[in-house]
């Protein structure tokens, strides 16, 4: 099964000041040597965002082209693939502007922690062939939930529990601060609650 996680040796070759510095000073060979360390785990992250494994591969890339555009800007103040990630995010909220997806079904009943629940699991390659079609029905309604969000709701959402990175540094890609990160999460998560309860009120 592939793992959404780099392994430490290139965690540390990825996120090492002088790779990412050379890539700066426009080295495009160490820029090359990034897109290898990440550009497989970009598309994942952007399959898992989208749903769509063509629309994923066109993201990633142009998330790379982006980044290498602007990777001046990138400070070292949060991980490099988290501030991928943020590009990527808002590389695919440029498409939703574009064509509007159909709105799916709201998520299915859950506890009152579903919802949260829910954020934290994708699709399991381990599961038969009923279950891991339930579970890729789950994570396309919770897909269309997310997109029902604001921007600024649908990015901590995203970094928080599809990328698993720390509040400072989700804050820090983001360009705010810690509380507001916080306080945005706090509220999107309880508008996918608010979802939540309407579908089983609808049932």
């Amino acid at each position: 099964m592939l793992s959404l996680t780099p392994t430490l040796a290139e965690t540390e070759i990825a996120d090492s000041p002088s790779l990412i510095a050379r890539a700066q000073q426009r080295d495009s060979e160490s820029f090359c040597q990034l897109c290898r360390i990440h550009g497989n785990r970009l598309v994942r992250q952007a399959t898992a965002l989208c749903g769509d494994p063509s629309l994923a591969e066109d993201l990633a890339q142009e998330t790379l082209f982006e980044a290498w555009k602007s990777i001046r800007r990138y400070n070292g103040q949060c991980r490099f693939f988290t501030w991928l990630c943020a590009i990527l995010l808002n590389r695919y909220r440029n498409v939703l502007r574009r064509k509007r997806p159909l709105a799916m079904a709201a998520l299915t009943p859950t506890d009152r922690d579903g919802a949260e629940s829910l954020l934290e699991k994708l699709p399991d390659q381990g599961f038969g062939p009923d279950e891991a079609s339930a579970q890729a029905e789950r994570a396309a309604r919770l897909r269309s939930c997310i997109e029902r969000l604001a921007p600024k709701h649908q990015q901590v959402i995203h970094l928080r529990f599809y990328v698993d990175d720390s509040l400072e540094s989700i804050a820090a890609a983001l360009d705010c601060s810690v509380g507001t990160v916080k306080s945005r999460l706090f509220y999107a998560i309880e508008q996918l609650r608010a979802m939540a309860q309407r579908e089983r009120a609808e049932i």
